[in-house]
């Protein structure tokens, strides 16, 4: 095995973004539908009341004319129609039998019941697996490296599946967790020396400080020369991709939302899709859900088909991610049309008629960095998305600053915010240290209006 090729899968990453994978992935379609067809009761009646013959599919306009999005509403109203028994909602949408399931994944259900990721080994290791291969061989991640794995192990899509996938690169895996918690982490990593981080970033961050309180070591020297992290904004947020890839000495990769990974240019350019033939990648118009052109710095709502899979079949599913695409060349030369995320739509916070997003607050913020922590919590005293102006922000300062640095300092944040943002937020201060952090995903809002029912 040649460990200098640029592409994990010499035979098919080459091709992506070109007419010759639009050609193979209008075949795989009109196959996945046909599989549907015949086994799974929910989209075969979609298909019969839409008029749809996966044979006779002429092309991807037909696919998206025809076939209506399904997104987590779509998912709940499907249980309720099977009284509540989310295993026959199952079977009602996947061509093979939920007894024939290895392994359900779920997202973390923060925001409702967890969306459920039935998967058969075939879905584990040649296209989850298959993915986060493509991923971490552009990463630079190679057979004889240790990788310290903390995503959670508990359920969890980017825990036990992601792990298990990731062993198809051949490396020693150092499964700890985040339920670990940091303690355990760091002296797993003394212990058996991981060279490549994989898990969230806010974990990432909160280890920048622990490593010195619990190893008297910063962690640039413990000996990463990568980090795969997920789950949430932050690698890709230039201003906390700057701050973790100081802190650490080495290169952060930003992966998830799709079949995706960043690349190793200096500058984040996005993630690359590294899955043209295991899934079908389209932008649809958020509110309307018509159909965008995929074009150079287009933004939308990604929804992705499943053109392989057992268990694991997605057709025209949302998250409810807003990603921009760029299809132009990358600098770092590797193929792969590429997208950032811009929020989540049930994120998205409207000020004044001014959209902004988490991220945008957050990569603000961490501007400041060291002058603050780069913890802060987004106060929502009405349910989103709208806002009732000034937009509440509490954010932990330095160390050792005065009152008067404090003060001075809010007000640069908020002239920032209103430059970049459009929006003229109140920062409450908290005292540094004082917002809890997490092992798992790191916490955006703090909403007040819960409390006061």
């Amino acid at each position: 095995m040649d460990q200098n090729r640029p592409y994990w899968n010499m035979d098919i990453e080459p091709l992506f973004n070109t007419p010759d994978i639009r050609k193979l992935q209008l075949k795989k379609l009109r196959k996945m539908l046909g599989r549907l067809k015949a086994n799974a009761p929910f989209y075969a009646k979609m298909l019969a009341d839409s008029k749809l013959d996966p044979d006779k599919l002429s092309g991807f306009e037909e696919y998206a004319d025809k076939i209506k999005l399904f997104d987590k509403a779509a998912l709940r109203a499907l249980v309720m129609e099977c009284g509540g028994d989310i295993l026959k909602a199952l079977n009602q949408t996947m061509p093979i039998s939920v007894d024939e399931i290895d392994y359900i994944a779920t997202t973390t259900g923060t925001t409702g019941i967890p969306t459920p990721y039935p998967m058969t080994n075939n879905d584990i290791y040649n296209i989850w697996g298959e993915v986060m291969a493509r991923g971490g061989w552009r990463a630079g991640i190679r057979p004889q490296d240790r990788v310290l794995f903390c995503f959670a192990l508990s359920m969890v899509i980017a825990g036990v599946p992601t792990m298990i996938g990731m062993q198809k690169l051949g490396v020693t895996m150092l499964p700890v967790g985040a339920e670990a918690k940091s303690e355990r982490i760091l002296m797993i990593q003394g212990l058996f020396r991981g060279t490549v981080y994989v898990g969230t970033p806010s974990l990432a961050e909160y280890l920048i400080e622990q490593s010195p309180k619990l190893l008297n070591k910063s962690v640039g020297e413990l000996g990463f020369k990568a980090l795969l992290c997920g789950g949430e904004p932050g690698a890709g947020i230039p201003e906390v991709k700057k701050k973790i890839e100081s802190a650490y000495g080495c290169r952060i990769f930003d992966a998830g939302a799709g079949f995706g990974c960043s690349c190793d240019h200096e500058e984040y350019q996005g993630m690359h899709w590294l899955g043209d033939d295991l899934a079908y990648y389209e932008l649809v118009d958020p509110e309307t859900k018509a159909p965008i052109p995929m074009e150079n710095g287009t933004k939308g709502e990604a929804v992705f088909t499943s053109l392989e899979g057992d268990g694991w079949v997605m057709v025209r599913n949302s998250m409810g991610d807003i990603h921009q695409v760029f299809t132009d060349p990358c600098p770092c030369g590797r193929s792969g049309f590429r997208y950032k995320v811009i929020g989540r739509s049930d994120d998205m916070l409207k000020v004044k008629g001014v959209m902004v997003y988490p991220s945008h607050i957050k990569g603000v913020i961490n501007e400041f960095v060291p002058k603050v922590t780069g913890e802060m919590r987004i106060i929502l005293d009405e349910k989103p998305p709208r806002v009732v102006p000034p937009l509440k922000i509490r954010v932990e300062h330095a160390k050792g600053l005065s009152e008067e640095q404090v003060n001075a300092l809010g007000k640069e944040i908020v002239d920032t915010m209103s430059k970049k943002l459009k929006i003229n937020p109140s920062i409450i201060w908290a005292e540094p240290g004082s917002l809890e952090r997490s092992h798992y995903k790191g916490q955006t809002f703090e909403k007040t209006y819960e409390k006061n029912k």
